[in-house]
């Protein structure tokens, strides 16, 4: 097929598929905001499609301006319209106190880094996630405005890898710098980039699949063909990039929706079954060597390509272990320059996103990030009900990230897992707070507003010494 045609096959579908839901155009307009931030986030940079080179999160540099306007634009608009819908302010602090301490702790930690205006630029363009995160869980039907924004996403990032992989391959194939093999990224920079754009929507489809059961029959037919039809995109995308973090964390997220849809795991008791898993991993790990055998079986040596070796070259250079280098700012220097001397492939990251927080916030960031985290779970986890909803997707979200971020460092940058972090970890909260989980007065055909009991009128009294 000529690619003149291929392009124009993919636009069509991409307009049809945005065209043809009814709930994407009766949507509210500012959910285009947190959709083009993740489809910037979730793909490259502006600079970058338009070969001005930048990219923002290249270690070292201050990044394109270009890039840093396009980032700040949708900030300012986020700010906007969560100023115009009036939230109550104090009610999300205290719902959301421990993730404000943590990026209030990230704030002050530029004045100690080396580089504080690099650190407080970067922190700036961090903030864009709480941002976009409640934009969509402000909006009056808040799962549905989940629903949408995932989906504008995979419409046009899925169906465009596509394109550029077997159409264009200058754009979304390329070569590894050490062994020449050919890798496919599609809209992203590398496969790995790549791996977790399928990751993410790879359970987003997964969640709708298993939902569409609250919505009417013809819905529900189209809701589970379409969730179908981007797994399997997703699936040969992911089988394209040959990312082994990003199908094992698609593997974890998406059993653990499975088990909680049809009952596999008792809710109530969800945390006692986690630390039993952990408990037994651990053992496992000690008598059988499991881990070996996974990774062997996901073709990847035990060293994680040389991420073990990395460790250990970064913790040698770690400046401050009680509060780290500074807001992402270890990676800045003279730190770089040592690391790009002794690694050819020039890291940016430490591929763990729990050891790129200690690196940059130090013991005092990394047990903050551990709070977060825990309060989150609890969180969610009070929130399962018997019925499937947006807790249940919460939840895998957050187990796939915590995984992805053992060989990823996510916590960081302008990534699109740190986004779904955020869009996971935020609690929506004030006089609808409620409407999170079970749908609200606008609710879509899997938002069921809530049933309040009916009260029997209450009779008159009876006038003493009347008639």
């Amino acid at each position: 097929m000529p690619t003149v045609v291929a392009m124009l096959i993919t636009l069509v579908v991409v307009v049809a598929l945005l065209a043809g839901d009814t709930r994407l155009r009766e949507s509210s307009p500012a959910l285009w905001i947190p959709v083009l931030w993740l489809l910037v986030v979730g793909s490259r940079f502006v600079s970058q499609w338009l070969g001005l080179g930048g990219g923002g999160d290249a270690a070292g540099s201050d990044g394109s301006p270009v890039d840093a306007a396009c980032f700040g634009l949708l900030i300012v608009l986020g700010i906007v319209v969560l100023v115009r819908r009036r939230p109550d302010w104090a009610a999300l602090w205290r719902a959301n106190r421990w993730l404000a301490v943590f990026a209030l702790y990230g704030l002050a930690s530029v004045l100690w880094s080396e580089y504080p205006f690099t650190s407080f630029k970067r922190w700036i363009k961090a903030l864009g996630h709480p941002v976009m995160a409640l934009v969509v869980l402000t909006d009056p039907r808040p799962v549905e405005a989940v629903r949408i924004v995932l989906k504008r996403c995979a419409y046009v990032l899925l169906p465009a890898s596509v394109l550029l992989i077997k159409y264009l391959p200058e754009y979304g194939r390329g070569y590894n710098a050490w062994t020449g093999e050919p890798t496919n990224h599609g809209v992203g920079l590398t496969k790995n980039d790549l791996g977790y754009l399928c990751m993410v929507s790879g359970l987003f489809f997964v969640w709708n699949a298993l939902a569409a059961g609250a919505a009417a029959r013809q819905e529900r037919r189209r809701e589970i063909a379409l969730s179908l039809l981007f797994l399997a995109l997703a699936g040969w995308l992911l089988y394209s990039a040959r990312s082994a973090t990003s199908l094992a964390t698609l593997a974890i997220g998406a059993g653990t929706l499975l088990a909680l849809r049809f009952g596999l795991v008792d809710k109530a008791k969800l945390g006692t079954w986690v630390v039993a898993a952990v408990v037994l991993a651990g053992i496992a790990e000690l008598l059988f060597d499991p881990y070996a055998r996974v990774i062997a079986a996901l073709g990847r040596d035990p060293t994680l390509t040389d991420r073990t070796a990395l460790w250990a070259d970064v913790i040698a250079l770690q400046p401050n272990l009680l509060f780290g280098a500074g807001f992402e700012g270890f990676w800045l220097g003279d730190r770089l320059k040592t690391l790009w001397d002794h690694w050819w492939w020039h890291p940016n990251q430490a591929h763990n996103g729990y050891l790129e927080t200690w690196l940059n916030l130090g013991f005092v960031g990394i047990a903050l990030l551990a709070v977060v985290i825990a309060d989150t779970f609890r969180r969610i986890r009070a929130q399962l009900t018997p019925e499937f909803g947006l807790a249940d997707f919460r939840i895998a979200c957050l187990f796939a990230i915590l995984a992805f971020n053992y060989t990823e460092a996510a916590f960081k940058g302008t990534h699109l897992v740190w986004t779904l972090f955020f869009l996971v970890a935020v609690e929506r909260a004030g006089r609808h707070a409620a409407a999170t989980q079970r749908g609200s007065v606008h609710a879509g055909p899997y938002e069921r507003p809530p049933v309040y009991p009916q009260r029997r009128p209450v009779a008159a009294p009876r006038a003493r010494g009347g008639r």
